[in-house]
C-alpha cells in the first residue's frame, strides 16, 4: 500500500517559483509512475505532469510545458514538481498521485488510471 504526502504549496507572486514535493511510503517501490494533477475552484481536476520510475519518461500538459518540471529521487522515494513563471491561472489545489501498473496507452493524463492520491497542497498565485 502506497501513501502519499504533498508539501511545498503556498502564496507566490506572478512570475515566481515554487517546488512541490510528494513523499511516498508504504511499499513505495511498488508504484509504476507518479503524476501531478490540479483542481481550481469551479473547475474539474486536470492533468499537470507525470513521470515513470522505470526509464524516466515524463509527460506534461500543454499549459505547463516549458514552465514546470517533474523529477524524482528514488532513494528518498519522493517526486517533485518545480514550477517556474507562475501565473494566476496556476492557482489550484495540487494533488500527487501514483499508479501501480501500466494502464495502457495515454494513461498518464487520466485520473481514473491512478490508484492512490495525496491530500493536496494549495498553490495561490497573485497578480
Amino acid at each position: 500500500q502506497v501513501q502519499l504526502v504533498e508539501s511545498g504549496g503556498g502564496l507566490v507572486q506572478a512570475g515566481g517559483s515554487l517546488r512541490l514535493s510528494c513523499a511516498a511510503s508504504g511499499r513505495a517501490f511498488s508504484n509504476y509512475a507518479m503524476g501531478w494533477f490540479r483542481q481550481a475552484p469551479v473547475k474539474e481536476r486536470e492533468f499537470v505532469a507525470a513521470k515513470r520510475w522505470s526509464g524516466g519518461s515524463t509527460y506534461y500538459a500543454d499549459s505547463v510545458k516549458g514552465r514546470f518540471t517533474i523529477s524524482g529521487d528514488n532513494v528518498k522515494n519522493t517526486v517533485y514538481l518545480q514550477m517556474n513563471s507562475l501565473e494566476p491561472d496556476d492557482t489550484a489545489v495540487y494533488y500527487c498521485a501514483a499508479t501501480l501498473r501500466w494502464g495502457g496507452t495515454m494513461w498518464y493524463n487520466n485520473t481514473k488510471k491512478y490508484d492512490v492520491w495525496g491530500q493536496g497542497t494549495q498553490v495561490t498565485v497573485s497578480s
